[in-house]
């Protein structure tokens, strides 16, 4: 699948990554420093083991990107949700939780995520579970559709 949005190209799909430009942005978010080349291999691999994975390119650029790990029935966890720097605030971040949601849309979500994260996934209408410093933001899709009105 692929869909634009505000000039980028949102890829899904969890194989064929490049390595390389995962650990930019992994460089760029502080989640990786001096990365030997024998363990390059991993910022594919993990692509691979993932349930579902979108990415964001302007170009040939890889400016975003997030990967689940869900049993695809009934609970996803997003993981490794990074934008660049530039791109934040513009509402990808967003964009790519959304369509992570919309593959389970009735199933529950997490993210573990640091306490600086817990304004956005709010806005993305997770709950915030755990108040320390590193906790879990929870979407609850069966809550959401019973409200809806689509679950009794």
């Amino acid at each position: 699948m692929y869909q634009y949005y505000k000039g980028l190209i949102i890829r899904e799909g969890t194989s064929g990554v490049p390595a390389e430009q995962v650990k930019k942005l992994f460089e760029e978010a502080g989640w990786v420093r001096n990365v030997p080349n024998w363990q390059m291999e991993k910022f594919s691999l993990i692509f691979q083991n993932s349930a579902w994975a979108f990415t964001v390119w302007s170009g040939e650029e890889m400016v975003g990107m997030v990967r689940v790990i869900s049993d695809k029935i009934m609970a996803g966890n997003i993981m490794d949700l990074v934008v660049q720097k530039q791109w934040q605030g513009k509402g990808v971040g967003r964009k790519l939780v959304s369509l992570c949601v919309a593959k389970l849309p009735h199933g529950d979500w997490f993210a573990h995520t640091s306490a600086d994260n817990y304004d956005f996934y709010k806005q993305c209408g997770f709950e915030v579970k755990d108040l320390n410093e590193h906790g879990t933001c929870a979407y609850y899709g069966y809550i959401q559709a019973k409200n809806a009105g689509d679950r009794l």
